[in-house]
Parts: C-alpha cells; sequence; structure tokens
C-alpha cells in the first residue's frame, strides 16, 4: 500500500543536495554575510572569477529545485494519507511541526544556515492549498512568482556591495570568532551578534519581514505541487517531449543571471538575477530529468538517488562535516581553504555522502532522520501508519 516510489525523483532529490551543498561551502567557509564579502579574505583574481561563475551557475538555483521536490512530496504524501483513511492536514501538520523543531537545533546549535525551519512554517502556509486545482495553483504560483521578482527591482551589484560594505566589521568578527574561538564563543556570536540591527533594521521588524519573505516566495513549492497534481516526472519515458521543451529555460536562466553582473547599477538587473535563478532551475530539472531518459545508466543516476532517499540526514551531516573542518572547535580553516578548493572539498563530501547512503540502504529501509520524522508524522514507533486506520479505511470503502 502507499504510492509508487520515483527513483527519477530521488535522483532529482540527490542532484540537489550536491547544489545545495556547493552553495553552502561558501557560506561554511566565509560566514553567512562574509561570501558577499570577499575583499576582507586573501582571494585571488582567479577564485574571484570562479566565485562568479559559481554565483551565476549554482548560488539560488539548486534552492528552488529543493522547494519544488518539497511541494512535489507534499502532494504525494497527501495522497498516501488519503489512501489509508489518515486525517491529511493534522498529519502533515505534524511533519512540518517537526520540521520547525529541528530546524531550530538546527539553526541554534549547528549552523546559522539552515532552510528546515523556513521550510516547516512554509509547510504550514502550502496546507491552505492542499484543495486547490492545478490550475489555481499555477495562478498563485505565476502571481508570487511576479511580486518576487518585481520586489528585486532596483537591486544591483554597486548597490548590494554598498549595503554589505557596512556589515565588514561583522564579517571581520565572525571571521576571528568561527576560526578561532570554541564551541561556546561560535555559539553566543550567532546568537547574540545581529548585523541586521546594525544596519538600523528594527528588531521587532525582522520575523515579520521574514514571515513576509516565507509566504511570498512560496512559488517554487506551489510549483512543485502543481507538478505533481499534473503527473510530471512519474513516467519519464512518456514525459521526454516535456523535458525536451523545459530545456531553453537553461540557457535563458544564464544569460539573465550573467546578465545580473554585466549590467553593474542598472536597475534591472536585480529583478533579472531572481528571474534567472528561477529560469535555470527549472532548466536544471528538465536537463536531469531528460538525461535520466535518454543516458539509460541505472548505476549513474542510482548514485545521486542514493543521497536523495536520505536527503534529510545527508543535509543536516553535511552541517556536521564542513563545520567541524572549518570552525574552530574543528580544524578551524574558517576563510582559508578558497573558493576552488572549497568546490573540490565539495565533490569530495559528496562522494563520500553517496557511497554511505548506498551502504546504508542495503542495510536499513530509512535513515535516522527520515525515521524520527516519519515517528512524528505518523506518532508511532515504528515509524508507519497505523494498520487499525488503514483497514477502517478498507472496510468503509467496501
Amino acid at each position: 500500500m502507499g504510492t509508487k516510489r520515483l527513483h527519477l525523483i530521488d535522483a532529482i532529490r540527490g542532484l540537489s543536495l550536491f547544489g545545495i551543498l556547493a552553495a553552502n561551502m561558501l557560506i561554511f567557509q566565509y560566514g553567512f554575510y562574509g561570501k558577499d564579502e570577499m575583499e576582507l579574505f586573501e582571494v585571488s583574481r582567479g577564485e574571484t572569477y570562479f566565485h562568479t561563475f559559481l554565483q551565476i551557475t549554482v548560488e539560488g538555483s539548486f534552492m528552488p529545485i529543493f522547494a519544488f521536490l518539497f511541494g512535489f512530496g507534499m502532494v504525494k504524501m497527501v495522497e498516501n494519507l488519503q489512501e489509508l483513511n489518515l486525517g491529511v492536514k493534522r498529519t502533515a501538520a505534524r511533519r512540518f511541526v517537526f520540521l520547525i523543531v529541528l530546524g531550530l537545533l538546527h539553526s541554534v546549535f549547528l549552523w546559522e544556515g539552515d532552510i528546515l525551519l523556513g521550510y516547516g512554517i512554509t509547510g504550514l502556509f502550502l496546507l491552505f492549498f492542499l484543495k486547490r486545482k492545478a490550475k489555481t495553483l499555477l495562478i498563485w504560483a505565476v502571481i508570487l512568482f511576479g511580486a518576487t521578482v518585481l520586489l528585486g527591482y532596483g537591486g544591483s551589484v554597486d548597490d548590494y556591495a554598498q549595503v554589505d560594505s557596512s556589515l565588514s566589521q561583522y564579517v571581520t568578527k565572525t571571521n576571528m570568532v568561527y576560526g578561532e574561538g570554541s564551541y561556546l564563543d561560535i555559539l553566543q556570536h550567532r546568537m547574540n551578534e545581529d548585523p541586521m540591527l546594525d544596519l538600523g533594521v528594527p528588531e521587532g521588524l525582522i520575523p515579520v519581514v521574514a514571515l513576509f519573505a516565507l509566504f511570498i516566495g512560496i512559488f517554487p513549492f506551489l510549483f512543485g505541487m502543481y507538478g505533481a497534481k499534473r503527473g510530471w516526472f512519474t513516467s519519464p519515458e512518456q514525459e521526454k517531449k516535456l523535458y525536451t521543451k523545459g530545456l531553453v529555460l537553461l540557457p535563458f536562466g544564464l544569460m539573465c543571471k550573467s546578465a545580473y553582473f554585466l549590467m553593474g547599477s542598472h536597475s534591472l538587473s536585480g529583478a533579472l538575477f531572481i528571474a534567472g535563478s528561477m529560469f535555470l532551475a527549472a532548466g536544471y530539472l528538465f536537463l536531469f530529468a531528460y538525461f535520466y531518459t535518454a543516458v539509460r545508466n541505472p548505476s549513474f543516476f542510482g548514485f545521486f538517488g542514493y543521497v536523495g532517499r536520505l536527503s534529510l540526514t545527508n543535509y543536516i551531516s553535511q552541517t556536521i562535516i564542513c563545520t567541524t573542518i572549518f570552525y574552530g572547535y574543528g580544524l578551524g580553516m574558517f576563510g582559508e581553504l578558497g573558493i576552488v578548493y572549497g568546490f573540490l572539498l565539495t565533490i569530495v563530501v559528496y562522494y563520500g555522502q553517496v557511497h554511505f547512503s548506498k551502504w546504508y540502504l542495503k542495510h536499513f529501509r530509512t535513515g535516522p532522520l527520515e525515521r524520527a520524522a516519519r515517528i512524528a508524522t505518523y506518532l508511532t514507533l515504528s515509524g508507519r501508519p497505523k494498520k487499525k486506520r488503514a483497514l477502517e479505511g478498507k472496510k468503509a470503502a467496501s
């Protein structure tokens, strides 16, 4: 019983985790704000060019894929809950509360770049869209996408650099504390230092702005829900034409993101970067799906699938591995490895996760955090829905 496992979705989720790690490696090395203040670090001209390359090809274009898959998976979970005759909203809400709690623990005790807290809150927003038709989801997604792009109008490379220059003192202190400090020093800095307050942003306004940003930024999740309701990625061989048409978004997204750096202070460049990030994300999504049908090499895509099946566990383990390498309570290499070597480290860490995930799945069905999520969702120690409820659903249908 339950929905059929979609191996293409597992593989895409694994791919997105590689891109997320590549983007997050800059934050692990230089901090959440320091990654955009390269002049405060000893970075060569060649690495500066490579940094721009990563900003165009990676940054902001893999997180939307993960968000798309979150919305996609939410619809599939609802279908499974309906089949089991379980309460959809309360069961899904428990899963999102679990993500909120895990995200809080992750962001407070490990790393400030957490996404799970935001995903959990977004999931609660998405409960209001569960019963909406696919067309309604698409309309909302397009409207919110357009609003997000409009909010980026007026932003440019020069404007953001001017704002970031006021954060140099914070970045310099972060570099010292994260590179040389103990775990408690880093924890205290993360909890008590807030550069937004130094920029004059009222403390009470920050959570309001964050919630607004979460709501207006739910459009990739809605696109994912739309895709699930339209049956995308369920029959790859039959959907090859769809993937081929979607490939046009790849060069279009690259051009839009490149324009952000080429246009300098032009007021349109910020909007182009946001739009380009989404177009490129969609292009990557369709490109990977196209190769999935064209290459016909299950072992190659299986590598990504192993990581994707343990996405939650692998995401948290990336934090543990990288903070141990870069922070003072570990190897203390914060700000020292460099952008190129940091990308090579991304490959090494991900390659290790591929083989660990493959080994793990030979011995266990689900990852430790995936199992914890299922326990919290279904309120059973086995992490499976209660059979009694499933049987009651069968009797009611007969």
